[in-house]
């Protein structure tokens, strides 16, 4: 597999539309009447924010911090997701619940990926040592047997991870990392997963919805931007976690 982010032109153009898709979040967020919309679309904002440093391994220090939130906004989605009827603020309707709990996949999606991304993985071909775990067939120690990803400039298969020592095959007692030995075929369930979240976006996008009136003019842009906005996300979902197939 090709990996896209391995290309500067590709790194840049997801970054501009993940930057795009977190300011017009962030506008939507200003604009909201409802505590409650506003806080969802920050939510939104910080997620992009998030994916955006995460294609060139921006801000390392914060990173549980970014999961922390990323998986605050998964249990804020799910709650209104199931929340009673009489909470009017909240998701109401069948449209709306799914609509939530839809959001709460993607920050939990997102808050995976970040964990995915910053896990070393061990394959059949890895044996540790006391100093760390080396790759069969490389010569050097305190390497891991984490995929050599390339995100933006950023050479991940070159970070150092000597605090994570794994054992092949038992993953040393460590069940996240045992989790995340063989990443490739969760990361390949999400992105197909997300390109037919992106598909199913784009049929909606390009639905023609017969209309009259003014307002309901104005119901149908909205409808449209938002639209436009989850299949953007949804496609750089399913592109990103692509790249953790191989």
């Amino acid at each position: 597999m090709i990996r896209v982010f391995e290309i500067p032109a590709v790194s840049w153009a997801l970054t501009a539309v993940l930057s795009t898709a977190g300011a017009y979040h962030l506008y939507l967020a200003a604009r909201a009447r409802q505590a409650t919309d506003r806080i969802n679309e920050a939510l939104h904002a910080l997620m992009h924010a998030a994916m955006a440093a995460m294609i060139w391994n921006l801000a390392p220090a914060a990173l549980l911090a970014q999961i922390g939130v990323l998986a605050a906004a998964a249990l804020w989605f799910t709650l209104q997701a199931i929340a009673r009827p009489e909470y009017k603020l909240l998701c109401t309707g069948a449209q709306g619940r799914i609509t939530c709990a839809y959001h709460a996949a993607t920050m939990a999606a997102a808050a995976l990926m970040l964990t995915m991304m910053n896990t070393p993985t061990t394959g059949p071909g890895t044996t540790t040592s006391g100093t760390g775990t080396t790759a069969t067939g490389t010569t050097g120690m305190g390497t891991t047997g984490m995929p050599h990803m390339k995100m933006g400039s950023m050479d991940m298969g070159s970070m150092p991870m000597n605090h994570h020592t794994t054992t092949a095959g038992t993953g040393a007692g460590n069940p996240l990392t045992s989790l995340f030995t063989h990443q490739g075929a969760p990361a390949l369930i999400l992105a197909i997963l997300f390109g037919a979240a992106a598909i199913t976006f784009t049929t909606l996008l390009l639905r023609r919805q017969p209309t009259t009136g003014q307002a309901k003019h104005h119901t149908k842009h909205n409808n449209r931007t938002k639209h436009a906005l989850e299949a953007t996300g949804a496609a750089t979902m399913a592109l990103m976690f692509a790249t953790m197939t191989a």
